[in-house]
């Protein structure tokens, strides 16, 4: 249950939220209007009221989970403004180089600048997905990371995140947190953790991303809210053991693996999932899941370099899985994102 007190601090904070980062998107598209393609699509897009009512949806649900105790009240209800500030600044500097390599299609820039430290990676990840400067490879791309996705969804990339909390908080309900090991796949800043170590603090929680520069981030981002080991490491060839893991999540991972790469991933999360089991995969929607954004989903990887989304969008997901031995637990749609939850016998 949240006091009145709560309530209100939760919907000025979102509120706020959506205005900042919501205007900070018009405003963008407005700047990025001469490098963005012409649409190429067939299928219903979303108008900008459509899009705000269901952002609105999703905040209604996010207290909804907060009344019933899910999960607390979010830690950054009353952010710091002098940060916002240089974060749009930031965000805003860059934005030129960005939207010069949207209207060259220079892609691939970060494979012909690989970073010091940043050798040995695989050809799919190295690119500068969303034209963003320094691809996943450096400290300024990995401190940038948070606000341009919280932009790109209008201020509501947090809430959907912790729509992964709603199953996690099931699993853990029958299990002690002490004894439970949870791995966060593609942990990127740690942001997502921070959230988990919010709700269930006594997790063993270990996270795992490819990226030295965005774990270097998480480790800052992450150390507040308490421990976490973080590992430096290829999804699809995980460094842990065979049934070592209770749970697995990863977020926005799967649209950016091209198809191969997704199956030994998934191969390889059934492998490390102690029997029993739980993974919780977030995702973008996929095409069907919600027929009226359906042609948003055509048009992202057009604007923003994502080459393998419009494959992930068209996979048979819970066919995956299933070959894996994993069996479809659940589904939920979040706004722009789909949970999705499989077990393990």
């Amino acid at each position: 249950m949240v006091s009145i007190g709560e309530t209100a601090a939760y919907v000025l904070s979102q509120a706020g939220r959506v205005g900042w980062y919501y205007g900070q998107y018009v405003v963008s598209a407005r700047l990025s209007r001469r490098s963005m393609p012409r649409p190429e699509i067939s299928r219903p897009s979303p108008g900008r009221a459509a899009m705000l009512r269901e952002m609105a949806n999703l905040m209604a649900r996010d207290l909804r989970n907060v009344a019933d105790g899910i999960y607390p009240l979010p830690h950054d209800v009353a952010p710091d403004p002098l940060v916002r500030l240089r974060e749009a600044a930031d965000y805003f500097g860059d934005l030129p180089r960005v939207n010069a390599r949207r209207r060259s299609r220079r892609a691939a820039e970060v494979a012909d600048d690989v970073p010091d430290g940043a050798t040995g990676l695989p050809a799919y990840y190295l690119r500068n997905f969303h034209y963003q400067s320094g691809g996943y490879l450096t400290d300024d791309s990995a401190k940038r990371y948070d606000h341009q996705v919280e932009i790109l969804f209008g201020g509501s990339a947090d809430a959907m995140r912790r729509q992964v909390l709603v199953p996690l908080a099931d699993f853990l309900a029958t299990r002690r947190q002490s004894r439970t090991r949870l791995l966060d796949i593609a942990t990127g800043t740690g942001r997502f953790l921070t959230f988990v170590l919010d709700a269930f603090p006594r997790l063993q929680v270990t996270g795992l991303d490819l990226s030295a520069a965005y774990l270097r981030q998480a480790r800052r981002t992450v150390r507040p809210f308490g421990p976490a080991r973080l590992v430096q490491g290829l999804a699809e060839a995980l460094p842990l053991a065979d049934a070592s893991q209770d749970v697995i999540t990863a977020i926005y991972l799967f649209h950016e693996l091209p198809r191969e790469v997704r199956e030994a991933v998934a191969r390889e999360m059934a492998r490390v999932l102690a029997p029993g089991g739980r993974v919780i995969l977030m995702d973008s929607l996929q095409q069907g899941d919600r027929s009226a954004f359906d042609g948003l989903l055509e048009y992202f990887p057009q604007a923003f370099h994502e080459p393998y989304y419009t494959d992930y969008t068209q996979q048979d997901l819970e066919a995956l899985f299933a070959g894996c031995g994993l069996r479809l637990g659940g589904i939920d749609l979040a706004f722009m994102s789909k949970v999705m939850v499989f077990e393990k016998p």
